[in-house]
């Protein structure tokens, strides 16, 4: 390579991030490097551009950026099992050799240098008749599909998604991929409803209409302690805030399973009698390795039969990452943007 600089976006602190030039990186006989095609905006991006970026290891002065599909351009003599023009998703804390980069991979620059690369820790390996905004998705994907795996989906089950966002789409697309009668994804934006609902999906938006009724006429209803609950049998709690664990509290009838998937910043007290008499089944999802978890998700891409492209809502080049951002904010007109290259 000629090249001497690439363009990198750098995180400074709340609200502030620059494009700079650095120097482009030297590949050893073990690297590999990638230039990257998309990346998508996460919520710990966001958290860290409102919020600020140490609780989700976004350092201030450093690249960011974890979910992206990017393509190989360089391969070190050593290096097995990829070659040049391969697609690959850059895996997290593992392209780096460094935990602490797990969030600062470099997803919002133009090239990122992988070293000692190995297939399938390195980078998962995506599939090239794979759309770029199909593959983009690949990380929300995988979380996703922890929490929809957590609650043993299949035929015969039914499920409520709560949250129409990126993550809850992915729960409600993988509850259904994997056999689930029915689905039904529960939030307060019309405009992540009306996408949910081009899905399949039933929808619900709370501040319209009464979920519990609404969802007992969907799901039917099923006794437990001290009274009538909803039919489903899964839910996701794709959302941050109370009101997805208050709305299974609610909801949740005898052997219900919740997952979540949504990251909780305060504790939350619970009726542990209800818990208890109803035998519910309350889990996490945070467990599994990308690399184990990915092969699912890939095949649903492969299969065709889903179009994933309307859930990208907004595509922005990387010199206007700033507008990107402030869209990303906005969940009442954005689903999951990017940024392409």
């Amino acid at each position: 390579m000629t090249q001497k600089t690439y363009k990198a976006a750098i995180y400074k602190g709340i609200g502030k991030i620059d494009i700079e030039e650095l120097p482009y990186p030297q590949c050893g006989d073990n690297d590999v490097i990638v230039k990257n095609r998309i990346a998508g905006i996460c919520g710990g991006d966001l958290a860290a551009f409102n919020l600020g970026g140490d609780a989700n290891m976004i350092w201030e002065g450093s690249e960011f950026g974890h979910e992206m599909t990017s393509e190989v351009i360089e391969v070190g003599k050593n290096v097995k099992d990829i070659e040049i023009g391969d697609h690959v998703f850059p895996n997290m804390g593992n392209a780096k050799r460094d935990y602490m980069r797990t969030a600062t991979v470099g997803g919002f620059s133009e090239y990122v240098h992988i070293p000692d690369f190995e297939i399938n820790f390195s980078a998962i390996k995506i599939d090239r008749d794979i759309p770029l905004l199909s593959s983009v998705l690949l990380e929300p994907f995988v979380i996703g599909t922890k929490g929809a795996r957590r609650t043993n989906p299949g035929p015969g089950k039914t499920g409520i998604v709560f949250g129409a966002g990126i993550i809850g789409m992915s729960s409600a697309i993988m509850l259904d991929w994997y056999g689930c009668d029915r689905v039904m994804v529960v939030d307060i934006s019309d405009y992540r409803l009306k996408n949910a609902e081009s899905f399949g999906f039933l929808v619900c938006n709370p501040q319209n209409e009464d979920l519990a009724e609404r969802a007992k006429s969907e799901f039917g209803t099923k006794r437990k302690f001290m009274g009538e609950g909803c039919g489903a049998d899964l839910y996701v709690d794709a959302l941050t805030v109370d009101v997805g664990v208050d709305y299974f509290m609610e909801l949740a009838s005898r052997c219900a399973v919740l997952s979540i998937v949504g990251v909780h910043h305060h504790p939350k007290t619970l009726d542990l009698i209800k818990v208890c008499y109803n035998d519910l089944c309350i889990c996490g999802c945070g467990d599994g390795r990308y690399e184990d978890v990915a092969p699912d998700v890939l095949e649903m891409m492969k299969s065709n039969k889903y179009d994933l492209a309307p859930l990208i809502s907004h595509q922005f080049k990387q010199d206007d990452i700033l507008e990107a951002f402030k869209m990303a904010n906005n969940p009442a007109e954005s689903q999951k943007v990017t940024i392409v290259y």
